[in-house]
């Protein structure tokens, strides 16, 4: 999962991109990258591995002139982990194009191939956006024109479009003409649009992965980018937009509102925060009428995301609500790191117990999610050592038995622990007393209860169903092999060698 911005202003954007990315953070800690046009029409471009705060310093952010940014937040998905693949990219014709991506294309290989073969173009990394932007490229060449007018841009999207397969919102930058974002037909990925009031007078505009970076920076929300639709603005600041590809239908991914989305922000009119809340009065009843005979005293959550989901829980079942955990907010996500050992490591050292909320209770700990299950087997052991008679364990999610193939950097099939086990042997795999999982069609209510109008939700993590329709079982296994612990524990091998050079002083 990665985070996109890109602003068109009146003023330097350097600073509002900052902050916007800052506010994304949680969408990706691997790298960052901001890109900007200056006055002379050159591209001007920071990024680096690591947090927002680390890859910016005061002389990047003097460099980084211009009215017009992108801005990009990664964790990597199939690629490498290597600096090389923090985005934003760049071509230098036609014109000099940029481009910053968020999801992932299905068929990057074969486009990959075909770029090669008919467009002599070369593709330096394993990323897919640079796919992505290679494919935008030469579309942009097919009208031959020098002064490329609205209609060519739209042509060259739409075509793009008809080309990649997958979930994607993408962000891009045209040297002398501006800035493009589109999302994917089937609007997996998100993608929002903002407008606000510039010094001058002048409307100025942001487009963004969430409506909580147009708040941090004092745009107001104007709508959802469509599915299949893209926006152009101008460098001069006027807004076009464009349905490059109708509808096939609007299918956002359900995993945004479960888990990586902040609670603040608005996707595709439904509030993330309402849609949680929702989540834990669903869940709450089914505990009611399934776990009837558990002897349940006190309802803790597993911070942060779930946090909002237990207090409904709580409420349903008329029980104490007790935060039991304190969090290292200076700890990265744990389903996303590279290594078994690397995980297992970071859970402890992220999460500490509170050992007078368990000591002689049974308690019932409530999660958004379970992935692989180290986590939570290892959540459960400390509420044991901290004293718990019993630990039983809630899953806001129903059971995640698939990959994703959209952008999320989900392990292989064979890693999940839901893959081929029921839910008893889950149970027994992390060692809870009792477990519950919510149901799909109650997870999809309580999302589309906040937006009737929403046709369905990408959900192929737990149902196996790919919206796409592209996805088979060689897809898969070439999918298994660059995401299994193995490959992973060659990324850090490779992440922590560029850093070690880097700390040289080696280019």
């Amino acid at each position: 999962m990665c985070g996109i911005i890109g602003i068109v202003a009146n003023s330097p954007v350097n600073q509002t991109i900052y902050d916007a990315l800052t506010v994304l953070q949680h969408r990706g800690q691997d790298a960052a990258g901001i890109m900007t046009i200056d006055e002379q029409g050159r591209f001007r471009l920071r990024k680096a591995n690591g947090l927002t705060r680390d890859v910016f310093g005061n002389v990047h952010m003097h460099r980084l002139q211009g009215h017009v940014g992108i801005g990009h937040v990664r964790y990597p998905t199939a690629g490498s982990s290597s600096s090389a693949e923090a985005q934003p990219f760049y071509v230098n014709s036609p014109f000099g194009v940029s481009l910053a991506h968020n999801g992932n294309l299905t068929n990057a290989e074969e486009l990959k191939k075909m770029l090669y073969q008919t467009a002599r173009r070369h593709i330096n990394t394993t990323s897919d956006s640079e796919v992505l932007l290679n494919v935008f490229a030469h579309e942009l060449c097919v009208s031959r024109q020098w002064n490329i007018s609205t209609d060519d841009v739209f042509k060259a999207i739409t075509a793009t479009m008809r080309q990649i397969r997958g979930g994607y919102a993408a962000v891009s930058m045209i040297i002398g003409h501006g800035l493009v974002a589109f999302r994917d037909p089937n609007g997996i990925r998100p993608l929002v649009l903002g407008t606000r009031t510039g010094e001058s007078g002048k409307t100025e505009y942001m487009v963004s992965s969430e409506s909580v970076a147009l708040d941090v920076c004092g745009f107001s929300l104007l709508r959802d980018v469509e599915p299949g639709e893209a926006i152009y603005i101008t460098e001069s600041g006027e807004l076009h937009s464009h349905q490059c590809i109708d509808k096939v239908a609007h299918n956002p991914c359900i995993f945004e509102f479960v888990y990586f989305a902040r609670p603040d922000s608005f996707i595709d009119k439904v509030s993330v925060y309402q849609s949680r809340v929702r989540m834990g009065k669903l869940l709450g009843e089914k505990i009611k009428r399934d776990w009837a005979d558990k002897d349940i005293d006190v309802v803790i959550p597993i911070p942060e995301t779930s946090c909002d989901i237990a207090l409904e829980i709580a409420a349903e079942l008329d029980l104490p609500y007790r935060q039991g955990f304190v969090k290292n907010r200076y700890i990265g996500r744990t389903f996303i790191m590279p290594g078994q050992k690397t995980r297992k490591k970071s859970v402890r050292q992220k999460l500490n117990a509170i050992s007078a909320e368990f000591k002689g209770k049974n308690v019932l700990l409530v999660d958004d999610s379970i992935v692989r299950g180290t986590t939570s087997q290892q959540i459960i052991e400390m509420a044991r050592v901290s004293g718990a008679k019993k630990v039983y364990f809630a899953s806001a999610a129903p059971e995640i038995r698939f990959p994703n193939v959209y952008g999320i950097d989900m392990p292989s099939a064979h890693e999940l622990i839901a893959h081929g086990r029921d839910v008893d042997q889950i149970c027994e795999a992390i060692e809870a007393d009792g477990l519950i999982f919510q149901e799909l069609p109650d997870l999809i209510a309580a999302v589309k209860e906040g937006n009737p109008e929403l046709n369905g939700f990408e959900t192929s993590v737990f149902n196996g169903c790919y919206i796409t329709q592209d996805i088979d079982e060689d897809y898969l296994d070439r999918l298994n092999n660059l995401r299994n612990d193995d490959a992973q524990a060659d990324k850090a091998a490779e992440l922590a060698s560029n850093l070690e050079m880097h700390n040289e002083g080696h280019p």
